[in-house]
C-alpha cells in the first residue's frame, strides 16, 4: 500500500521503520560496507528499503540501472513493459496465442526477480501474493508476477514520492477472500442462485 509524502525537505529514515534485511555478504564480497539506506534516502527522498524484498544493496543495484528520473516512462505500465515483466500479447488473426512475457537481458528486471524470489516465506502482503501466484501458476510465473508488482511500487515511490506501507499477510488474505466471495456471488446471481454458508457443527 502506498501513501503520499508531503513535498519539502527530507530527513533521515525513521529507524523505527523496519527495512528489509538482506543476507550478510560473504567475506571478500564487493558489497559496499557503508550505510546505503541513508545515502539513498538523501538522494531520492524515499526509502525503498521499506519494500519487502528490497535491501539497501538491492535498491542501489536497481537505481544504478534505472536512474532516478522516472519521467521517461509516462505510467507504471510503460515502466513494467520496459522491464519485460508484463504478460505477453502475441496474437495472430485477432486470436491470442501466447501470454508469455518477453525474454529480456534487462539487469533491473533481474534484480526485481531476485527480490521477488526472496519473498517466498516472508510474512507480508507481497509474500502472500507470491505464494498465491505460485500455487496457481508455478514458481517461474509467480516470480515474474511479484517482480511486476515490485516494479509498480518502485515507480510510484520514485515518481510521486509515496511511501510503501505493508498491510500484512493476514489482511491481504482477508481482502483476497472477500474478492473471491464477491465474484462467486455475482456468478451465482447470473443463474438466479444464492450462496449459503455451511453451518459449523
Amino acid at each position: 500500500m502506498l501513501s503520499q509524502v508531503s513535498a519539502g525537505s527530507f530527513s533521515r529514515p525513521d529507524p523505527a521503520i523496519p527495512c528489509w534485511v538482506a543476507p550478510q555478504p560473504k567475506a571478500g564480497s564487493n558489497a559496499p560496507d557503508f550505510d546505503i539506506r541513508n545515502h539513498l534516502y538523501k538522494m531520492i527522498g524515499v526509502d525503498l528499503t521499506t519494500i519487502d524484498g528490497i535491501s539497501g544493496y538491492t535498491a542501489l543495484q536497481l537505481l544504478s540501472e534505472i536512474g532516478t528520473d522516472m519521467s521517461r516512462w509516462s505510467t507504471e505500465k510503460h515502466f513494467a513493459s520496459w522491464l519485460c515483466l508484463c504478460p505477453g500479447n502475441k496474437k495472430t488473426g485477432g486470436r491470442l496465442i501466447s501470454g508469455k512475457s518477453r525474454a529480456s537481458a534487462n539487469r533491473a528486471a533481474g534484480v526485481l526477480r531476485l527480490a521477488a524470489q526472496s519473498l517466498a516465506r516472508a510474512d507480508c502482503a507481497l509474500g502472500a501474493f507470491y505464494r498465491r501466484m505460485k500455487s496457481r501458476l508455478g514458481a517461474p510465473k509467480a516470480i515474474t508476477a511479484t517482480a511486476h508488482k515490485l516494479a509498480k511500487i518502485v515507480y510510484n515511490m520514485l515518481k510521486h514520492g509515496r511511501e510503501y506501507v505493508d498491510v500484512g499477510a493476514e489482511y491481504y488474505e482477508k481482502q483476497h477472500r472477500q474478492r473471491v466471495l464477491k465474484n462467486l456471488e455475482r456468478r451465482a446471481a447470473q443463474f438466479e442462485l444464492c450462496l449459503t454458508p455451511i453451518a459449523k457443527l
